[in-house]
């Protein structure tokens, strides 16, 4: 695709690939079957032990890149392989052209390979006159359309079938139909005469064994086998961050790779190749084998502390089959080379930071990569680390820049809010929606209703509030946390929470020092910032006052708890920062699991509600069930809801800096609300019920949008 200069370019790209209809709807298809599928072949089997095993061996290898190459060198070489290590992408491709020109190879048949796309091999063996056939068929398809892949695993996945047929039709000439056996056929027809005529097969491999110098290739078409068998020499290009010590090990990924990519308990050809095999179209009737590793800055990345666990990836393009902004634009729009949340990263590295910088912006932190990943990769994390790499690189953004500063200094930030509240009346109507949008907004974010400042924070009406919730020899003392949203726009969602706790011997605390978690500024990539809020709330929340630190937020309460100790948790007062990231809890989990309240407590008028699942509810604190079992203790019926764990596509500021994917994330998540039938809409997490609710309005549905804290309060007895 057109590399876009910047960020508005980038922009008019996107609304382009949302403009895609059959695109859209193909990656619609696969992201609602993927996870059944995926469920399906993991069945019976503990995933996360696997995931951790896989990372562990990956680990293991990232560490010792040196040895296991050295290793395998002596193993392979002695089996009769020619090995080379390349620095570059251009030092590779290269290599490879010359090994053509010293063999007289003129034809060459390629299987898949990501590391020869990461190169762009092909247009640099095509410059020195060299005929150069890519026979996966997803592979094909896009070499003939002279298209990269919009997928790891399934190159093609954004083509139809009659988009197929046409192409199949100039390429032979002759009229094909749009029946995929039939295109099948006429691929394989095709390519049969390819595989008799090369000179070159060119593999790639997902696995080098250090132990043995075996490379292992996992394929569905079985044509990597006729590559790599068929003609005279065979070249293998693979990334040194595919060096495993045993053969056990490679298993043991291999037990993982297939179910996490597509699905499949195991793929249909895994092929395993050690040394130079017989070949009866060599002139000595052996083949000429070459194995390039290639570096690329893999061991330099090997060695950051930050960011050496990227090369855990074992290309399964999971990230991409649960990713909502994937599932919306394609791979083409969200990636370079090599796709999803590992492509954003990725392409930092190995293709610089001109092409990463718009990509790297594009990301919800959703956490669906991360809680996908085959390998146990905190993508969402690396991905706004290397954004921030790439701001102290090139100098931070003005506005990014300001309201950084502005949010750390907590009396100049609220003092901004409050101002804010005035400022906003002749905007403002009686529902608590901001009437009309500034000019320069509405166009791109007239989608959803927005919320009006509360007339009065939750801040400000604490000292009111706090006398009445005195309780002697309390069982617990708690710590709220608001964040901004609650505090200074939904401070009802904070009164309910405490209206659902009191009586039931907990002592409440407001600890008024505290201000923003500093999520919205990490997003922005000010890191600085970020640890500055950090410390100023763990100072704020004193963990040593209090048993609980509870937050109605889910975004709130995952960074509080897991992004805290990484930012600030080293050197003095890192101890202090652990016990405050213990104490965390979000809402629903203290009320089912610490206070276990019971259904009897509460009248309950059966009122039909579904719940949407903040994405840092279930992925960040791993909390599943508790909102459920407690709507239902309350007295409601509840009603499932299709893909509630599926981002809203509010994101924060994602949704302003991306209104296009925002609005159709939401549209898709409004449907399925629509479709179950309620009257309320549940959630724990204030930005959701921001966009979920505004939507809602603008579509003026009768649906309710509530936190679970109003639910469960109002159906106190």
């Amino acid at each position: 695709m057109q590399e876009a200069k910047d960020l508005r370019e980038y922009r008019e790209h996107v609304r382009e690939a949302l403009a895609n209809d059959f695109q859209r709807q193909a990656l619609d298809n696969f992201a609602v079957a993927y996870p059944q599928g995926r469920e399906n072949a993991f069945h019976g089997m503990d995933s996360k032990s696997l995931i951790d095993e896989v990372a562990r061996i990956k680990d293991y290898g990232i560490a010792h890149l040196e040895e296991l190459l050295e290793e395998f060198t002596q193993n392979a070489e002695a089996a009769g392989v020619h090995v080379h290590l390349a620095l570059t992408a251009h030092q590779a491709n290269e290599l490879i052209a010359r090994i053509a020109k010293e063999n007289n190879c003129r034809k060459i048949v390629k299987s898949k390979s990501m590391t020869a796309e990461e190169t762009l091999l092909n247009h640099h063996l095509e410059k020195y006159g060299l005929e150069v056939t890519e026979t996966d068929l997803g592979e094909w398809i896009i070499q003939l359309r002279r298209e990269g892949p919009s997928h790891m695993v399934m190159p093609a996945i954004h083509l139809s079938r009659s988009q197929v047929a046409d192409l199949f039709t100039k390429v032979t000439n002759k009229p094909q139909d749009a029946d995929i056996e039939k295109l099948v056929k006429v691929a394989r027809r095709e390519l049969r005469q390819k595989y008799v005529e090369a000179d070159m097969g060119i593999s790639g491999a997902n696995f080098a064994i250090a132990e043995s110098g075996t490379i292992g290739i996992i394929t569905n078409e079985g044509n990597a086998r006729l590559v790599t068998t068929l003609p005279r020499v065979h070249v293998a290009l693979i990334g040194l961050e595919k060096l495993t010590a045993t053969l056990n090990d490679a298993l043991k990924i291999l037990r993982v790779l297939p179910r996490n990519a597509t699905g499949q308990i195991i793929t249909s050809y895994v092929t395993w190749i050690t040394g130079a095999n017989e070949c009866q179209s060599a002139p000595d009737q052996k083949k000429t084998m070459h194995i390039i590793f290639l570096d690329n800055g893999r061991r330099t990345v090997a060695k950051d502390p930050s960011f050496h666990e990227v090369l855990r990836c074992v290309r399964c393009g999971a990230c991409a089959n649960v990713c909502p902004i994937y599932r919306m634009v394609g791979g083409h729009e969200y990636g370079h080379i090599y796709i999803g949340a590992i492509g954003l990263i990725l392409t930092y590295f190995f293709h610089g930071k001109d092409k990463a910088r718009n990509l790297l912006q594009n990301c919800l932190n959703c956490q669906c990569c991360k809680d996908i990943c085959a390998a146990g990769i905190d993508l969402p994390r690396i991905i706004k680390e290397v954004y921030a790499e790439i701001q102290d690189e090139e100098g931070h953004a003005a506005l990014d820049t300001t309201v950084a500063r502005v949010l750390k200094n907590r009396k100049l930030f609220h003092g901004m809010l409050r101002a804010a509240k005035f400022a906003q009346k002749p905007m403002a109507d009686e529902a608590g929606y901001i009437r009309h949008l500034p000019h320069f907004l509405s166009k791109d974010h007239g989608f959803r209703a927005l919320p009006a400042l509360a007339g009065k924070p939750f801040r400000d009406q604490w000292s009111d509030i706090k006398d009445k919730l005195h309780v002697d020899n309390p069982r617990f003392r708690v710590a709220l946390f608001s964040g901004c949203v609650q505090d200074f726009v939904y401070p009802e969602q904070i009164i309910a929470a405490i209206n659902a706790i009191k009586g039931r011997g907990v002592e409440l605390d407001y600890p008024m020092d505290q201000l923003c978690c500093g999520l919205p500024v990490q997003m922005m990539g000010e890191f600085a910032s970020a640890r500055e809020a950090a410390r100023q709330n763990v100072n704020a929340l004193d963990p040593a006052k209090f048993d609980y630190i509870l937050t109605m937020c889910a975004s709130c309460a995952s960074h509080l708890k897991y992004t805290y100790p990484r930012l600030v948790g080293k050197g003095p007062g890192a101890v202090k920062v652990q016990q405050f990231s213990d104490r965390v809890i979000d809402f629903s989990s203290f009320m089912e699991n610490v206070l276990n309240v019971a259904a009897e407590q509460y009248a309950g008028n059966g009122e039909k509600v579904t719940y949407h699942v903040p994405c840092h509810l279930a992925r960040g604190m791993n909390v599943k069930d508790e909102p459920h079992k407690l709507i239902q203790k309350a007295g409601y019926e509840f009603i499932p809801l299709n893909e509630e764990r599926v981002c809203c596509g509010f994101g924060g500021s994602y949704s302003m800096k991306f209104p296009e994917i925002s609005r159709e994330i939401l549209e898709k998540k409004l449907q399925n609300i629509a479709n179950t039938g309620a009257s309320i809409l549940a959630t724990d997490c204030p930005g959701c019920i921001m966009q979920m609710r505004g939507g809602l309005e603008k579509l003026g549905s009768k649906i309710k949008v509530k936190h679970t804290a109003e639910l469960i309060a109002e159906s106190r007895k």
